[in-house]
């Protein structure tokens, strides 16, 4: 089993959602901020470091028990540019490398991430490790190699990772998985209606 820490991203607001919270919606049995945190403790033996909205909130209780970093982002409201920094500031500064993962994607599942960790070599001369999806769409989770932790720490504001997959160039390389699992978020009630009845 990989060591690589995984940085779960759990710390926006769920906008869209007319007043519930996207990531306490229930998957599997269970709220789906924990099924993720789950999730990446099956695929990784490193820390698993989930980003969260400053306490009080539900998405702490969702946590109890899991053998996770608990990691407050006082400023996420600012947009994920701080969330990502605020994560990858707190990655163990000997990772070879540390996979991104959205909290969001209901469809991954653990045997996903460890199929993208095992492709993972950080002496190959690549810097990205990108998940995509089976028509080669890129999406989530994305592991990027320790050097490039440091273009994290120039990120705010609502800024997310794509500057820094654009500056890594030809040093991506892609792994594909099954479906659309690696691109598909539920952003609304009416999209999170429309796929459990898909469930069915």
């Amino acid at each position: 089993m990989s060591n690589f820490p995984i940085l779960i991203l759990a710390a926006g607001q769920s906008r869209r959602m007319q007043g519930r919270d996207k990531l306490m919606e229930e998957v599997e049995g269970q709220p789906l901020i924990r099924r993720q945190a789950e999730m990446a403790l099956q695929a990784t033996g490193g820390p698993v470091i989930v980003a969260l909205p400053t306490q009080p909130h539900a998405r702490y209780d969702a946590l109890d028990g899991l053998d996770i970093v608990r990691l407050p982002v006082p400023d996420a409201n600012e947009g994920m540019g701080v969330s990502l920094r605020t994560g990858f500031a707190a990655i163990p500064s000997e990772a070879q490398a540390a996979m991104l993962l959205l909290a969001d994607l209901p469809e991954l599942t653990a045997a996903d991430l460890k199929t993208v960790l095992e492709a993972v070599d950080p002496d190959s001369g690549k810097l990205i490790w990108h998940a995509t999806t089976e028509d080669s769409q890129r999406g989530h989770p994305v592991v990027f190699h320790h050097d490039l932790f440091a273009e994290f720490a120039k990120l705010s504001g609502d800024v997310g990772a794509r500057d820094v997959v654009k500056a890594a160039g030809t040093k991506v390389a892609h792994v594909m998985l099954p479906g659309n699992r690696a691109r598909l978020d539920l952003d609304t009630p009416e999209a999170w209606a429309a796929w459990r009845a898909r469930q069915i």
